[in-house]
């Protein structure tokens, strides 16, 4: 079974004391999704648990959505975001 991995926004901001990344999106992306994080010392999976937009939680985030996620790990500006299908 391969993993075919589409990328689907950038990280356009990071939180530190929160561990949210803020990523614009470029395609859909849902609660459950696996997701990548990919840049020059970013390099980690991990499940969607939980999205907001202006601090409203959603399921489901589209194409030019602005998203704030938890992450497990420290991303940076400009990595990129990949959905592992």
């Amino acid at each position: 079974m391969t993993n075919e991995k589409k990328q689907i926004g950038m990280v356009t901001h990071y939180f530190g004391k929160i561990s949210v990344a803020a990523i614009k999106l470029s395609d859909v992306l849902k609660v459950g999704d696996t997701v990548s994080f990919q840049g020059t010392t970013t390099n980690f999976e991990q499940q969607v648990d939980s999205m907001q937009i202006e601090n409203e939680s959603i399921e489901e985030a589209k194409a030019g959505d602005e998203i704030g996620m938890k992450v497990k790990d420290k991303v940076r500006e400009g990595d990129k975001v990949f959905l592992i299908e």
